[in-house]
């Protein structure tokens, strides 16, 4: 077997002929593709089903599964890139080649192979696969647009409200708790009256990249509003979470802002709170908790820490 190079677009060829096959396979390696070669219907599909080849030519009639249900199977894969199937067959009647296309094949053709017309068939499902990837790229980016912040490129409130609705139906399944932490740069609006807006955004971008830089790989950071930032931690109890917004506001105290050749001090206040403190947790009472505490950090003379529900300096009372 002829594994696909990585720098070509690979091709599955499913053919239980070995004269066919191997014919197939010198083409296309000479035609620039890189090729891979089985001989029965489940290795073709075990080969398809993640998804790896964008191309591929199946022969109709092969010993355990045949090439059309291999490519009804293909079709109704979830989460892969598109794959171009040409079905290959002896069969040449139309109702043969309307079944065929029918079963989600792209093109059909019919055996002996005609080299020249299989190879301009590759080309068209090569420009195919090329559109799609461009347009499934486009509309990435359209959604990246949609659900980030604009001057941050964090994740924006709806998109925080969505993660935090998953992270506590999650935790309903496996019992482990969700943390939120909710950052207020402290005396923002001084930082913009002082420095100007411009330099007021500066400020907020460098909290934000040293956020971003103290925290989990899989925690989610957005922009609430305003000044305000929200961390979304899955699997995080008190203790950790006091933990972690120590880490963050001490990482943020380190690292002035410069302007002028002056180092200009940042500091954060932070309120968090914990799936766990809540008797019935919801997306709306843990970050009400959060900005119940973050609050309280702010009254207690802000650049400091307050856990909801676990701080000896507040009264204990329910959210």
């Amino acid at each position: 077997m002829r594994l696909a190079d990585d720098s070509r677009m690979s091709v599955l060829i499913a053919e239980d002929d070995v004269i066919s096959s191997k014919i197939l396979e010198k083409s296309l390696l000479d035609w620039g593709f890189g090729v891979q070669v089985v001989g029965r219907g489940e290795k073709a599909w075990q080969a398809l089903r993640d998804g790896t080849h964008r191309l591929a030519i199946l022969d109709w009639m092969m010993p355990g599964m045949d090439g059309t249900e291999i490519c009804a199977r293909v079709r109704r894969r979830k989460k892969y890139r598109y794959t171009y199937v040409i079905l290959l067959s002896a069969k040449d009647r139309k109702q043969d080649i309307v079944a065929g296309l029918s079963s989600g094949a792209d093109d059909y053709m019919t055996k002996p192979v005609n080299f020249l017309e299989l190879r301009a068939r590759l080309q068209t499902g090569r420009r195919i696969i090329d559109l799609e990837d461009k347009l499934l790229l486009s509309q990435k980016k359209l959604k990246d647009l949609a659900s980030r912040d604009s001057l941050t490129k964090l994740w924006n409130r709806a998109e925080i409200d969505r993660f935090l609705t998953e992270e506590i139906d999650r935790t309903r399944r496996d019992g482990r708790s969700v943390g939120v932490i909710m950052i207020d740069i402290d005396y923002f609006k001084r930082i913009n009256d002082r420095l100007g807006h411009a330099n007021g955004d500066r400020a907020l971008l460098h909290v934000v990249s040293q956020i971003k830089g103290n925290v989990r790989k899989f925690d989610r950071v957005g922009r609430y509003g305003g000044d305000e930032i929200t961390v979304i931690l899955p699997n995080c109890d008190v203790a950790r979470i006091r933990m972690i917004a120590e880490r963050l506001r001490l990482a943020v105290l380190g690292h002035p802002v410069r302007h002028e050749k002056i180092a200009v001090p940042i500091t954060i206040s932070s309120g968090c709170a914990t799936s766990e403190g809540l008797t019935e947790p919801t997306p709306e009472t843990l970050i009400q908790a959060a900005d119940a505490a973050l609050l309280s950090a702010k009254n207690l003379g802000r650049n400091c820490v307050v856990v909801s529900g676990a701080d000896p300096r507040l009264k204990r009372e329910k959210p």
